[in-house]
This record gives structure tokens, C-alpha cells and sequence, in this order.
């Protein structure tokens, strides 16, 4: 029997707006994902290894604060040195287009200005791990 999609949603740093993540938990459980989510004032060594202890198919960081730049390369890089080659790393927030195009050449999936239909969202990580990860 295939297991759900798994989900980590992560808020990283100082930022201690939740809402949008937990809007975005809510709707990707709706769609039969397993969503677990870690609360405020994550580091990205908690973000990463709490993905490892759940064996998750992606990750959802949610950031308002203006440091994707730092948090983002930060997640990737651990990431990489852990071998998690075959987790997404996808997010949203207040991020300037030229800075989710510049986050997406390290290796960021698809960023989410807010606003986003979060069937776009489902759709997006539903297909990524469709084809990057066979589901158990």
C-alpha cells in the first residue's frame, strides 16, 4: 500500500508569523498529504534533521522576515551533506522574484508569492514527488 505524501512545514528564524504556514498545513492535509509541523523559530539544523527523523518527501519553509537568502542555502546545503537528494525543497512568503530565481539555481523548488491557489501548491509537490521519490 502506497504511504501519503509527507510534509515537513518549517518557520525559520526570527519570524513569528505562522498563519500562512498553518493555512498551508491545513490545506495540504485536506489533500491527503501527512503534514507534520514544527513551529516557530526553527534552525535550519532542526528544519533538516527533524525531515530525517520523519522521513519526509518534502519541505515547506514559510518565510516573511527577509532572510530567505541565509535560510534557504543554509537548508540546501545541510541537506546535501546529509544526502537527502531526493526530498524537495519548496516554500512561500515575501520573496522578490529575482531572489526565487536565484534560490532555484542552488537547487530551491518552486517558491510561492502569498495568494498562491493552493492547488497549485498540492499539484506542484504531488507531481515532484511523483517523480523524484517512488512513494511505499
Amino acid at each position: 500500500m502506497k504511504r501519503p505524501i509527507r510534509v515537513l512545514i518549517a518557520k525559520v528564524g526570527l519570524d513569528g508569523h505562522d498563519r500562512g504556514a498553518k493555512i498551508i498545513a491545513s490545506f495540504l492535509r485536506d489533500a491527503g498529504m501527512e503534514v507534520i509541523y514544527t513551529g516557530l523559530r526553527q534552525t535550519p539544523e532542526m528544519v533538516v534533521n527533524a525531515a530525517l527523523q520523519e522521513d519526509v518527501d518534502a519541505i515547506g519553509v514559510s518565510i516573511l522576515s527577509g532572510a530567505h537568502n541565509t535560510v534557504f542555502p543554509k537548508i540546501i546545503e545541510l541537506m546535501k551533506a546529509k544526502n537527502m537528494n531526493d526530498v524537495l525543497l519548496t516554500g512561500g512568503g515575501i520573496i522578490p522574484e529575482k531572489d526565487m530565481l536565484k534560490l532555484k539555481e542552488i537547487g530551491v523548488g518552486e517558491l510561492f508569492a502569498p495568494g498562491t491557489d493552493t492547488k497549485v501548491i498540492i499539484e506542484y509537490i504531488t507531481n515532484w514527488v511523483i517523480k523524484n521519490r517512488e512513494i511505499n
